[in-house]
């Protein structure tokens, strides 16, 4: 197959030519396989390839007569390699102790078995940071994964993996996670579309309930708006048992992209919320992003969002830290053995130990301020339709900048080998590194508190050629709206033409 052909096209487009005969998918195997073999080194994107498993499913199809069926018929994917079970493959949720102590999993989750309905083939899972932590991707399990735009950049995270590998052009979609921006913050970074469905949209189980106290939810990474809204019309739904339902859609999502949305009342903030500045690339981006919006014959105005940066900070972390404990402990149950520092990254345990400092009135406490935010902001959604924001404060920074300095890591191997939650919580270690983490993230954690449909969309580079996303923001349940604008923004400034060196 001409290279030309399998880059240049969505998933979408894929999927039909398979179905009308034009493409046959082992082609469309071949391709992948080529790519992410000859890509893959430079990235360290692709962490368990499963090539031979994506023949083998190829093979019954065809004795099946189904290879052709669905609308992504053929198409491959990558999975990202934490929460999803996909059957024959591990899942070491960045976690060196997982990497060496779990075999492959003996059945799909659910969204994975929606994904293969869609007559996708999976051909491997993408890394990530232990336990999606981070807005980076370096986990010391796997390495970090770099940007295909810049190698020397992180790609972002928690989905970092499967970003760099859509965007360099290994496969057209993957799979990711949002529950702090993990979704849209490396859509931001790799120049993708990417959107953070609704609470309760997409199913966590048949082994989950909800994913960190209901504040993340898996969907993908796409290059083209409608292959994301395909993706969400596969994956939506409750399934058995389902804690959250999210409101029904009126029809199907891929309907609303070629869609133009009634005029919009388009709230505008560039106020860093959970962050001390902005840089101006990413004000830039906003601002472009605000003309193009009033040429499109939307309104478009200044807000100002009721979010106070300190105590949504601790309280988020109260939260994350209380989640990390739980999954430390039941990970220690699932081995039968105790846990022990030395089996994860010395932030993952401190932030674990904070998790046993707090009590759970405090956590529940942390929960209800949260839950209040959600509230005031709903009713101030009340006055605009859409939200406008940059997705990040900041274009990728390079990998390592993000993460603990090591004087910090030696820190926090101190208090952790001094297993003292109380003296890790009064020396307030943690909160002073996550404020650099929330100087990159001020704006995305806020909406998975609240559980509205957000996504970061590709409008603008800057002059050193990196990406800078714009995230938009809608009403609780309202994707319809983000993808009519996002179709209509995708028509106006297409971005899809637009290639890293290493997807040539």
């Amino acid at each position: 197959m001409p290279i030309d052909d399998y880059d240049d096209l969505d998933a979408t487009a894929l999927g039909e030519r398979v179905r009308s005969g034009e493409f046959d998918p082992a082609q469309l195997l071949a391709a992948a396989r080529e790519r992410i073999e000859r890509r893959n080194p430079a990235l360290n994107a692709v962490i368990h390839p499963a090539f031979e498993a994506a023949e083998r499913e190829l093979a019954l199809r065809r004795a099946a007569g189904t290879e052709r069926e669905g609308v992504f018929a053929g198409v491959p994917v990558l999975v990202k390699d934490l929460v999803a079970s996909v059957h024959g493959l591990p899942t070491w949720h960045g976690s060196r102790l997982l990497r060496a102590r779990l075999g492959p999993a003996t059945h799909d989750s659910e969204m994975v078995r929606r994904l293969r309905a869609t007559g996708a083939l999976i051909v491997g899972k993408t890394n990530t940071p232990e336990f999606g932590l981070t807005p980076y991707t370096e986990p010391e399990s796997c390495g970090p994964t770099r940007n295909p735009w810049d190698t020397a950049r992180t790609p972002g995270g928690s989905s970092g993996g499967s970003a760099a590998a859509v965007a360099a052009r290994m496969v057209p979609l993957a799979t990711g996670g949002d529950g702090g921006g993990s979704i849209r913050i490396p859509a931001s970074c790799c120049g993708l579309f990417g959107l953070k469905p609704t609470r309760g949209r997409v199913p966590s189980g048949p082994d989950l309930g909800e994913l960190w106290s209901g504040y993340a939810i898996e969907h993908g990474l796409t290059r083209s708006v409608r292959d994301s809204a395909a993706l969400l019309d596969a994956l939506a739904g409750m399934d058995c048992g389902a804690p959250i339902p999210a409101p029904p859609q009126a029809r199907p999502f891929v309907h609303e992209v070629g869609t133009t949305p009634a005029r919009l009342r388009v709230g505008l903030s560039v106020e860093p919320w959970l962050g001390h500045g902005v840089h101006d690339d990413c004000v830039q981006a906003v601002q472009a992003a605000a003309t193009l919006l009033r040429e499109l014959g939307h309104q478009v105005y200044d807000v100002s969002l009721a979010i106070e940066r300190a105590p949504f900070s601790q309280a988020y972390l109260t939260v994350l830290a209380a989640n990390v404990r739980c999954e430390i402990d039941l990970i220690a149950g699932l081995l039968h053995e105790p846990a022990h520092r030395r089996d994860y990254e010395a932030a993952t345990w401190a932030l674990g130990l904070m998790g046993r400092a707090y009590s759970g009135a405090e956590v529940l406490t942390a929960q209800r301020h949260l839950q209040l935010l959600g509230r005031a902001l709903g009713r101030q959604f009340e006055t605009f339709d859409v939200l406008l924001t940059p997705t990040l404060a900041a274009p990728p920074p390079p990998i390592g900048t993000l993460g603990p300095t090591p004087a910090e890591r030696r820190q926090l191997a101190v208090l952790g080998a001094l297993n003292a939650p109380w003296l890790l919580r009064a020396l307030g270690a943690l909160p002073q590194m996550a404020e650099k983490v929330f100087d990159f993230i001020p704006y995305t954690p806020v909406f998975n508190v609240t559980g509205q449909p957000a996504m970061s969309v590709p409008l603008h580079w800057n002059a050193q050629g990196l990406p800078i996303g714009v995230q938009f923001v809608g009403r609780f349940g309202d994707e319809a709206t983000l993808l009519q604008l996002a179709g209509q923004l995708e028509r106006a400034r297409p971005w899809a033409q637009r290639k890293p060196a290493l997807g040539t």
